[in-house]
Parts: C-alpha cells; structure tokens; sequence
C-alpha cells in the first residue's frame, strides 16, 4: 500500500457548507493533480438536497421552510434527497489517468465494489446495481431513493446507498447518502403523499438490516475497505486553508442563494 489518499471526517455541518466544501475539495484536486479525497460528514439538522438538473417546484419549499429544512442544490445530478439520520460521503479525484479515467460508469462499479466490501464486512448481504435506468424509472419520481441506477447498493432489491455523480474532463466528484432510517411522514409531506405510498417496498434504512450499528464502526468499516479495494491507506486530514477559503466562498456565492438552489 504505497499511495496515499486523504481522508476527511468533517462531521455535521450545515446543508450549504456541505456542498459548497465538496465542490471546493473536488476543485483543487482537479486544479493541483492531488490524490483523492474521501469526505464523510453529517448534517446539522434535517436538510433537502436537490440534484443538479432538478426542478425545484418538485417539493414543497413552503413546507420545508416553516419546518427550518434547509434547500440546497447539489453539483452532482440525481434527485431529492432529505437529509437526517444518515452518514453522506463525497469522493473526489482526477480522472485523466488512474482509476477512475475510464469513464462514469466504470467510476461508480469501483466505488460500489468498496461499499459493498464494507457491508459484506458488517455480516449484510448487498448487491450493487447492475444496470442504469433512465427515461420513466427516472423521471417518475423526484425523490432519490424511490428507484435504484447503476451502481447503487441494495439489500434484497431495496436501496440502501444512493449516489451521484458530476464528472469533468479532468476530474470526477460522486456524493452519496447512508441513511440509517427513514422519515416516511415527513417525505410525504415535502413530496405529496399520493406517490409515495410504496416507498418501504424500494428502499431501506441502514439500522432496518442492522439494529445496533453505530457511526464509527460503519465509517471505520468504509474506510478500510476503500482501502483494501483501491490497494491505499488513507491520511487522516483536515480541510485546508484553501480549501475552507474557497469553500466559504461559494457558500456564500452560490449554495446559500436562490438563483442556484431554485434556478429550475
């Protein structure tokens, strides 16, 4: 195990913050040529993502605001996804060469191989998606983990990770969602509650497979087997100054405005 990767455990933060940090470790990786960043984190209260290309008019913002649920765009695509009890990943890394050079879909199968080497590691058996969707199984829903795409892990055909990513010429940044449990009651109501009635048949939280699992053995157990998967150790790391100054500054720019988060 001769490279090194860094890995960042940035706790709960708030929902801005969160992408626009991701943005920024993904940034400077791309700019400097710097290895990989694998960012784990929570969220500081419960919070709405929304996928890049998504309309904003496809959840109720006037019920998320008289709830205090924060409404941030992500930069990766996928769909809507509301933030609570879970443990969300970001990874970060070039793509003009290596492991990840080999385009979008071979991206996601490397990093759903260590997902599933961790879950495979805490006694669960998962599968990861073996085919994209798109067209109807997509656009049918709003909401992210009412449907599974490639890559995507899943405990007897329901998802259990769901994940996007945004790619560039020279570098790739995929964010996903681990939750723990689900808030049925209030997804209906950010949703509207007539298509959401089957939503325990497509989907699963962590702690339904796994009662007694704590925060630290799961990222401990995802941490050792991204490193038994890609052949690296991980360097325990902070955010840089840089990457801290560019972060504030598209938080403040970008994620905490409206032109961003309801452009569509």
């Amino acid at each position: 195990m001769g490279e090194t990767w860094r890995l960042i455990d940035s706790g709960r933060c708030g929902a801005a913050f969160n992408m626009a940090l991701d943005e920024a470790i993904a940034t400077l990786v791309r700019r400097d040529c710097l290895s990989p960043v694998l960012r784990l984190y929570g969220w500081d209260r419960p919070s709405l993502s929304l996928g890049c290309f998504q309309k904003a008019s496809e959840v109720d913002a006037g019920y998320c605001r008289s709830r205090d649920i924060p409404i941030v765009r992500r930069p990766t695509g996928g769909r809507a996804v509301l933030h609570d009890e879970e443990l969300t990943y970001s990874f970060a890394a070039t793509t003009g060469s290596g492991p990840f050079s080999q385009g979008l879909l071979d991206s996601y199968r490397k990093v759903a191989v260590a997902f599933h080497l961790a879950f495979q590691k805490l006694g669960v058996r998962v599968e990861a998606k073996d085919r994209r969707e798109k067209g109807r199984v997509l656009a049918g829903s709003p909401l992210c983990f009412q449907s599974s795409s490639y890559g995507e892990i899943l405990i007897e055909d329901k998802k259990v990770v769901g994940s996007a990513q945004k790619r560039w010429e020279d570098g790739m940044l995929q964010q996903g969602s681990v939750p723990y449990v689900f808030r049925e009651d209030e997804i209906r109501r950010i949703f509207g509650a007539g298509q959401y009635t089957a939503l325990k048949d497509c989907t699963v939280g962590l702690r339904e497979a796994l009662p007694g699992i704590g925060e630290e053995r799961l990222r401990e157990t995802i941490v050792s087997s991204f490193g038994e998967v890609f052949g690296i150790r991980f360097l325990q790391d902070r955010p840089s100054p840089e990457e801290l100054s560019l972060a504030r500054g598209l938080e403040e720019e970008k994620y905490l405005q409206d032109h961003w988060n309801f452009r569509r």
